[in-house]
């Protein structure tokens, strides 16, 4: 169990998840673990890995879920518990089988949500804070409208043309997965208040003013149930996806945060 030799496969127990490697390893620097949206792999991050290890000095490992890219499929339809299962299950054997040691999740969309679940769920003292573009801590009305416009564009539109030029023989899974549990009437109660209470780590969160997927309301959930230090910042001129549309921005920001965590670190201020 483990990565290849060119870093571009990680063999688990149970499935293969295609992945990259940007940086310094765990070995010499901290790594930052990226967690992609609910439509996204490795390939739709484009250069951002490569521009944010230049930024941070970090290593930055990602992968591709299982369902998603190149990796593993699985079966239809995904369970609402479905990001649950990615942060309980699939998440702590990518971090052992990479040699995490210590460092950040940064996670967008559905990956900001999965880094959340893990963080307020597992005392991993290696995790020593949370980077989130855009994330989910509950449904609202907007998601769920927005999400169903979604799916008569894949239908309908070209939406699934241009996801197979990234998810190849995976695209109706990695489609057909998030946008069945969004639009699933039982996932309507879906919420990490618990989790968000739980976490005892620094968070960071980037959220577009314009974002069609969620409203300031995920920011100040964020901040009304976390007792860990959250800062959150709403950027205009944006929408769904920060770390596309305002990239400086966003890279500056996570420059900031990983100093900050490490000179917490350094002071004992974070678990060591």
């Amino acid at each position: 169990m483990g990565l290849n030799s060119d870093k571009t496969r990680l063999d688990l127990a149970d499935v293969t998840l295609e992945c990259a490697w940007h940086g310094p390893p765990p070995d010499d620097a901290p790594t930052i673990v990226m967690l992609h949206e609910g439509l996204g792999c490795v390939s739709m991050w484009k250069d951002f890995p490569q521009k944010l290890t230049e930024a941070t000095g970090c290593g930055v490992f990602v992968y591709s879920r299982a369902g998603y890219g190149a990796s593993s499929p699985v079966g239809l339809p995904r369970p609402i518990t479905y990001q649950h299962d990615a942060a309980m299950e699939e998440l702590p054997k990518v971090l052992d089988a990479i040699g995490f040691q210590r460092g950040i999740l940064l996670g967008h969309s559905d990956g900001g949500s999965i880094a959340t679940i893990y963080a307020g769920s597992h005392n991993d003292f290696r995790v020593k804070g949370l980077f989130l573009l855009a994330p989910h801590f509950m449904v609202e009305d907007q998601s769920v409208k927005s999400i169903a416009e979604a799916k008569i564009a894949y239908e309908t539109g070209d939406l699934k043309a241009r996801l197979a030029r990234h998810h190849g023989d995976n695209v109706n899974c990695a489609f057909y997965g998030w946008n069945g549990v969004w639009l699933n009437s039982d996932y309507r109660d879906w919420s990490l208040e618990n989790e968000l209470a739980h976490i005892r780590v620094p968070i960071t969160i980037v959220q577009g003013a314009d974002d069609h997927y969620g409203t300031p309301a995920q920011l100040e959930m964020a901040k009304d149930e976390a007792y860990c230090p959250v800062e959150t910042e709403l950027v205009p001129d944006c929408g769904h996806s920060p770390h596309v549309e305002q990239l400086d921005l966003v890279l500056d920001r996570a420059r900031q945060f990983c100093a900050r965590i490490w000179a917490l670190e350094k002071e004992g201020a974070v678990p060591a």
